[in-house]
Formats: C-alpha cells, sequence, structure tokens
C-alpha cells in the first residue's frame, strides 16, 4: 500500500511526555496513563515522538494552565521544521499496524535529517499523521 505523500513544515511545539522503551509492550500503557492524568482530552493534541535512540515518547501540547511538575509528566520541544508526511486513515487500534509500513515508506522517498524525530500526530480517532523530518 503506497499512501500519497506531502512535504510540510511544522512549528516548534511545547509538549509534556510520558517516555518508554519504543517497540515495546510499554506504549500502550503510557498513552493510557497520560491520558488518565490529564483527565479531559477535549481539545487535546496529541504526539508520539520517536527517534533511533530507542526511546517512544507519549506527549500532548501544553496549553495554558497545563503544569507538568504537578502531572509528574517531563516537558520538553519537539523541534519544528520540514517534514515528508503521510496519512493513515482508519479505526485505532487497527490503524497502528499501519504505522510502521508507512514509515518505511517514507524513509524511502526522502532525506530524513536524522538530528530530529519523527512524529505521529493524532489528529482524530481515525486519522493518525506521519511525519519524518527532511533535511532543508
Amino acid at each position: 500500500m503506497e499512501l500519497p505523500l506531502r512535504r510540510v513544515e511544522r512549528a516548534e511545539t511545547p509538549v509534556m511526555f510520558v517516555a518508554v522503551k519504543d517497540g515495546s509492550d510499554e506504549i500502550g500503557p503510557a498513552w493510557d496513563h497520560l491520558e488518565i492524568l490529564l483527565g479531559s482530552l477535549r481539545g487535546r493534541k496529541f504526539l508520539g515522538v520517536f527517534d533511533d535512540s530507542g526511546i517512544y515518547r507519549c506527549c500532548v501540547q501544553i496549553r495554558a494552565g497545563d503544569d507538568p511538575d504537578q502531572l509528574d509528566l517531563q516537558s520538553g520541544v519537539v523541534p519544528g521544521g520540514r517534514y515528508l508526511s503521510a496519512t493513515v486513515r482508519g479505526p485505532q487500534p487497527a490503524t497502528y499496524a499501519l504505522l510502521t509500513p508507512a514509515f518505511e515508506q517514507l524513509r524511502r522517498s526522502g532525506d530524513r535529517d536524522d538530528a530530529r524525530p519523527s512524529i505521529e500526530f493524532y489528529r482524530r480517532h481515525d486519522r493518525i499523521d506521519l511525519l519524518m523530518p527532511i533535511r532543508a
């Protein structure tokens, strides 16, 4: 399955997050933990962020009034810049099986910038934008 690809520019995004081992069974429970800590998910923007370090970050964009320390979350910034992007559609969790093949397609199609992480941007319950950083 080949997905349509597009180039996008993203602004840097301040986030709070839970970090776990990438590719592990810890990722699902980490997302669940983050959602429980936040309470209401309405209006929240969620991102899965990973690179070659072996760490996966379950992130939520920081908004006014958020206190990562009070929630016992780490904080940081997801770098902005140019990304090659593809969109995966369908109900979760079935859609998760499409993420690895879609990222493999992105890697075959672009000049990856290894200095920045790749992103899963959870736009809706049935749409995930995948973003691989590319060199300018």
